[in-house]
């Protein structure tokens, strides 16, 4: 947390408090946030930190950007998805993308004006991507895409959905990345609303393409074929930021378990006087701070560019593993009122667990972690 970082830090804190946590249940409600959220992110300078400023962005690093995740992680929000947007669909750009492309959608990005998605998992592929099946079939300069995809958050307002699709045979080297803009865009569908275990507040939808045509200019990359290649270049990113997710989550869950065992009492003393609920407590609040120094290790490697794949595969499952563990042992000090969603504790808990799951399983990440061994 150097003084820059801890100062996107503050202002990260102070916009969530005032622009996501008052209407969380709200966001719920409606399945998504509302769209002038983000145009409010953009406004506070939060939204593509980590651009460079000649494309609109902060001009700061991977830490300024971890800064504005754990201070969501320690707002409870699970409904922006900024991670999303910001560390993941925007760095493919920054990345892959021509320099017209990068001017042409970066700024907006930024701005929030334009808001970024990215159509990976499909209903039979899950974490297998070498199997996406949603093709891109050139006709002159365009592609004509067919297919479907599932579990895509941010897709009631993505205004730019950065489509997984395969242009040439089958495994890995098929595979391309193709940037639409879909708004108004024939043969674009957003389907049903998911309806999850938790993160109600966010726009997890289906997506299908009908003859959807998308320019050959939009491809990402000098050449087909790229698509595998990219992701599993930006993966390792997209790992770390779920870590800082979870671990600011955890956090969160210690500091309310802590107040609330100072206020409850039971048989005629705070349930905090309690043993069982101080070792409990002692416990969850040591495994937090190893995670987080295990996380601040990470983030420090990947600022200096030496994250390699096997590293950020060990902090995603860690740290989501002791995120689920940690609010659980924290709701029970709750008792029935940690199972009501009234309470933060109790959403904490529903959102908690598909971080296991998505970003890659942590099945997966253990096997990824053991090829390096």
């Amino acid at each position: 947390m150097a003084d820059e970082v801890a100062d996107v830090a503050t202002l990260a804190r102070t916009f969530f408090e005032r622009e996501v946590t008052p209407h969380l249940a709200r966001f719920a409600e409606q399945h998504q946030v509302d769209r002038d959220t983000w145009l409010a992110a953009g406004a506070a300078g939060l939204l593509c930190i980590s651009v460079p400023e000649e494309y609109g962005g902060g001009g700061g690093t991977f830490a300024h950007e971890a800064a504005v995740l754990w201070e969501q992680g320690r707002a409870g929000d699970d409904a922006l998805g900024y991670s999303v947007h910001s560390t993941i669909v925007a760095h493919y750009l920054l990345t892959y993308g021509t320099e017209e492309q990068k001017q042409r959608w970066l700024p907006r990005m930024a701005s929030g004006e334009l808001v970024g998605a990215i159509a990976m998992t499909e209903p039979s592929t899950g974490s297998d991507l070498q199997r996406i099946r949603t093709t891109a079939k050139r006709e002159g300069d365009h592609y004509v895409v067919n297919g479907s995809k599932t579990f895509i958050t941010n897709s009631t307002h993505a205004g730019l959905v950065i489509v997984v699709a395969r242009t040439g045979g089958e495994g890995s080297k098929g595979i391309s990345l193709l940037v639409a803009e879909v708004d108004g865009l024939e043969g674009f569908e957003r389907g049903r609303v998911l309806q999850k275990v938790g993160q109600h507040g966010q726009d997890t939808r289906e997506l299908s393409f009908t003859d959807m045509r998308v320019p050959v200019a939009n491809l990402l990359g000098e050449e087909e074929g790229q698509g595998f290649y990219q992701l599993m270049h930006q993966l390792p990113q997209e790992r770390l930021a779920i870590a800082v997710g979870a671990v600011g989550a955890a956090d969160l869950a210690v500091e309310l378990a802590v107040a609330y065992s100072k206020e409850r009492e039971a048989f005629g003393a705070p349930i905090a006087s309690f043993q069982n609920t101080r070792f409990t407590l002692a416990e969850v609040s040591t495994d937090v701070l190893a995670a987080r120094t295990f996380l601040d290790w990470c983030v420090g490697l990947h600022v200096e560019g030496r994250l390699d794949a096997a590293t950020a595969s060990r902090a995603k499952y860690w740290t989501t593993d002791v995120q689920c563990d940690v609010v659980d042992r924290c709701l029970q000090v709750f008792g029935g009122y940690g199972y009501m969603l009234e309470y933060p504790i109790a959403r904490l808990y529903a959102g908690a667990r598909v971080q296991k799951i998505h970003g890659g399983t942590n099945e997966i990440m253990k096997e990824l972690i053991s090829r390096s061994l």
